[in-house]
């Protein structure tokens, strides 16, 4: 990731007990910037309020925008609306890094606190995991394909037999014959 520096949150320029509030915009160098970025285009904006005090400083983000994502069906290009509010605490403590997933550990000396990552990370993780384009949300987004892909069907249950007059497929009725000679022994 190159360092954005337009997203740095000067944390010396705070005052205890105010609330600042910051705006960013991020756009597609927003997300070519990013390595092995998932979005290449994109418009959204966030707002970051942040209040500083004597042992952390909170930091609300409020996302909106669109981002451009593939069709997992069709491979057409679609705006994704995005709409998300986060929250991170960044706690004093005498070494940097994660804690938990929203509580940063942050050194006392600590001038600048560059929040772009957090900002792709929080637009990331409001992408469906199944990216369909908008003109297929009048189908079922469940096709028969998926539906037999994902059964899980009891071996004891009737779906072996045949459903109306249907012949079964003569291999099946085979491994039907083995199976049930297994369940003999």
């Amino acid at each position: 990731m190159k360092r954005l520096r337009q997203f740095d949150i000067e944390v010396v320029k705070m005052k205890d007990h105010v609330e600042d509030t910051y705006e960013f915009d991020m756009g597609d160098a927003f997300f070519e910037a990013m390595e092995d970025s998932l979005i290449q285009h994109g418009k959204v904006t966030a707002k970051v309020s942040a209040i500083k005090n004597t042992h952390h400083i909170q930091m609300d983000f409020s996302l909106v925008g669109t981002i451009e994502l593939i069709c997992d069906r069709s491979l057409e290009s679609f705006d994704y609306p995005i709409e998300s509010k986060q929250h991170l605490i960044f706690k004093y403590g005498e070494t940097s890094g994660e804690i938990t997933e929203d509580i940063i550990g942050i050194t006392r000396d600590t001038i600048k606190i560059n929040v772009a990552q957090y900002l792709y990370e929080f637009i990331s993780i409001e992408i469906p995991i199944k990216k369909i384009h908008p003109r297929f949300n009048t189908e079922s987004n469940v096709s028969d394909e998926d539906i037999l892909i994902y059964s899980t069907g009891n071996a004891d249950s009737s779906e072996d037999e045949p459903i109306g007059d249907d012949p079964i497929d003569p291999r099946w009725l085979a491994l039907k014959s083995l199976q049930d000679k297994n369940k003999l022994n």
